[in-house]
């Protein structure tokens, strides 16, 4: 079955299809049909600007041909009885009034995708230190997409990308072999995170100990000698630490790939190889970048300023050291099936596996769908990626390649002073660095929040205060639509009330609590009241939308809309609760607000999985 508005759309176009073959016009240019839910309820619970839009072509007054829409639709049985009545305002509006008892005895559901295979790359945190708040803004983006794209019908497999050949983490091993440094931490990414701002204040002074990065970077790429084996137990152990942070925040991974796998079982030699057979992938023999291997002529970067980017279209430096862009374009490449070369893997802790050149045969990759959750900063070597595939001829596979780009987190001057950062500029927010160690960690913010929400609640025999915590923290950063910059301040973030986490779970809880004391669990849809009241309609509009926000977020990729809706249907629910009485209502209204409240409470667990939040019963 499809979404309601699919439903109704479908059949306004079969009228308007008809209405348009009776004015003899036979080659009516394309309309797109369009629902709008009304701001007010006595516009109707669906209305369309269908006869305005089809004024020109028909030459007819907009509101005649709405009586004519009208008619047809009265005439063919308003939608097979799913609509009550049909209004015509002007200047060529109709208003659609649902019936609801008709609307409660079908089933709209979001349309699932035919088990299509999408692979969700996320997190890849650079495997150095610590994670803070600005990673875990994007694996809470990317751990909501997996689980919307399959609760919509595709299998779903979860990578988290980590580049242990890169220059954060060869700064770290800098450190760890050259400044001896002592401080009491309890985790060892912490400890890194103090020794990573350190050296790289004593890179300004020391040019001698800035050079050891490149002769690290090369170590780290051959993986062969002393310091690659301390590059790799480091950047193990720092990622088993963030996969226990996220594990906290319910944020799950299939399949960690190791950038050093890529080099080092011949990936880019494949790639390589593909690319030389384009013509647009060469070595330069003069100027700037004499020596290095660079990727030109596409049409997916076109109208970037070239002088900006050209470092990213370096593949291969003089020196002959891969760029990021390089691996990835390999990477990429795997993911689609479409290199002669597979990884070998083996577990790596709790289920997820790891890329390994001592593992065994895996069933990883092969993707029809790629989305790659990385921030607006990353936007051109994306984009180099996606050029790549159209050079080498990959088209279908470029169109499938989603960039999911988000605004960084930035720190609120309140929040920037109780790091102790200089706020005297009077700036509206302050950029966290890890090479100057300023950031909030994840650790230190839940510990925080859960003291926070500890010392709110009264009631402690529901979630645990940090299972509450997380919850927040995770709809405070998944709440904002995807290209805002999030300027994270601490009070904020630890609300529990209004457009917050705990107030969707409040919400739910109090659903759940009305249902138990009625003793049902799901009751029957129930005969409807011949006029139910305002807050009654509302709810019922807003439950009636779930599929189609959900098809729509899929689509978009959105998280925020799952958290608009929610909040909006939290609030609905809310209002219902203190407009009517419910377990007190008379004989002829209580079973058909206990089914709202049931309906309710089965829509928000919906909403609260996909949002990867809790669903309690008690709070």
């Amino acid at each position: 079955m499809p979404t309601l508005s699919e439903t109704i759309i479908q059949g306004l176009s079969n009228a308007v299809h008809q209405i348009v073959e009776n004015g003899e016009r036979r080659d009516p240019p394309p309309l797109v049909l369009h629902l709008e839910q009304p701001t007010y309820l006595e516009h109707g619970d669906y209305s369309t600007n269908a006869p305005l839009q089809l004024a020109k072509v028909l030459r007819q007054p907009p509101q005649q041909i709405a009586h004519a829409i009208k008619a047809k639709l009265e005439a063919d049985g308003y939608l097979d009885h799913l609509l009550s009545r049909i209004e015509v305002a002007p200047p060529g509006f109709l208003n659609l009034f649902l019936d609801w008892e008709q609307w409660a005895g079908r089933e709209f559901t979001v349309p699932q995708n035919p088990g299509e295979k999408a692979v969700i790359e996320h997190t890849s945190i650079n495997p150095n230190k610590s994670a803070h708040i600005g990673h875990l803004r994007n694996s809470c983006i990317g751990d909501t997409l997996a689980r919307l794209m399959r609760r919509v019908g595709y299998q779903v497999e979860v990578h988290n990308y980590i580049d242990d050949l890169g220059n954060q983490l060869a700064d770290t091993v800098v450190g760890l072999l050259h400044l001896p440094y002592e401080h009491d931490h309890s985790r060892f990414g912490d400890y890194c995170w103090d020794l990573y701002a350190r050296v790289n204040r004593e890179y300004e002074a020391s040019p001698e100990l800035a050079a050891e990065r490149t002769n690290v970077l090369h170590s780290l790429e051959k993986g062969d000698d002393n310091t690659a084996w301390i590059g790799l137990l480091a950047a193990e152990r720092i990622v088993r630490e963030h996969l226990d942070e996220m594990k906290a925040f319910d944020v799950g991974y299939d399949l960690l790939v190791w950038e050093s796998e890529i080099v080092r079982e011949g990936f880019w030699d494949s790639a390589f190889h593909l690319l030389q057979q384009t013509g647009h992938f060469y070595q330069e023999s003069a100027g700037a970048l004499q020596g290095c291997w660079v990727l030109t002529q596409g049409s997916s970067a076109a109208g970037t300023n070239d002088s900006e980017h050209i470092a990213d279209k370096v593949l291969v430096r003089s020196n002959g050291i891969l760029t990021y862009t390089a691996k990835d374009i390999a990477y990429h490449l795997w993911k689609f099936g479409l290199l002669d070369k597979d990884f070998r893997y083996k577990a790596f802790a709790d289920g997820i596996g790891s890329t390994h050149r001592a593992g065994t045969t895996g069933e990883f990759g092969g993707a029809d769908l790629v989305v790659n959750v990385i921030d607006y900063r990353q936007h051109y070597p994306q984009a180099m990626v996606k050029q790549a595939f159209e050079l080498l001829g990959f088209q279908a596979q470029a169109q499938k390649l989603r960039h999911v780009s988000y605004g960084v987190v930035s720190l609120s001057p309140a929040a920037a002073e109780e790091l102790g950062i200089d706020t005297s500029a009077g700036k509206p927010s302050y950029a966290m660095s890890g090479r100057q160690g300023i950031g909030i960690k994840v650790t230190e913010l839940l510990d925080r929040m859960e003291a926070v929400i500890e010392t709110k609640r009264s009631d402690k025999q529901g979630l645990p205060s940090r299972t509450i915590a997380a919850a927040a923290i995770r709809y405070y950063l998944l709440r904002f639509s995807l290209p805002t910059e999030v300027i994270f301040d601490i009070g904020q973030a630890t609300e529990t009330t209004g457009n917050s986490g705990v107030y969707l779970m409040y919400s739910h809880a109090r659903a759940a609590n009305l249902l138990s004391k009625a003793g049902i669990t799901s009751p029957p849809a129930p005969s409807f009241p011949a006029q139910p009241v305002k807050a009654e309609l509302a709810l019922l509009k807003q439950l009636a939308h779930w599929p189609d926000t959900l098809h729509l977020a899929s689509c978009e990729l959105s998280p925020s809309l799952i958290c608009s809706y929610a909040h909006e249907l939290a609030v609905l629910f809310n209002a219902f609760y203190g407009a009517v009485p419910i377990l007190k209502a008379p004989d002829g209204e209580l079973g058909f607000r206990l089914w709202l409240t049931s309906k309710f409470q089965e829509t928000m667990a919906d909403a609260l999985s996909v949002l990867g939040l809790p669903a309690p019963n008690r709070m």
